[in-house]
């Protein structure tokens, strides 16, 4: 497994990026679920996955505060909307 680009992840749309999330938290969980069960797994996967999870959200992060910025009230409104 190699260190992914986060090149690879811009042109993703938000819906990918976010099911990535889940899949690569999984990914994590099942790690340390080995890691504390003391099977075999490879120590490096740790940093590549970390390293996933971290340009994944960034990306996401970086999307919805751009979007934020456009649309200032959208996000105020769609909350509103969810507590009714």
């Amino acid at each position: 497994m190699t260190l992914s680009n986060l090149n690879d992840f811009i042109s993703m749309s938000n819906i990918d990026i976010c099911e990535e999330i889940i899949e690569t938290e999984n990914k994590l969980f099942n790690l340390r679920f080995k890691k504390a069960t003391q099977q075999a797994f490879k120590p490096h996967e740790f940093k590549h996955t970390r390293r996933r999870l971290a340009q994944l959200k960034t990306i996401l992060t970086l999307r919805l505060d751009s979007f934020e910025k456009r649309n200032p009230n959208v996000l105020n409104t769609i909350t509103k909307r969810t507590n009714i």
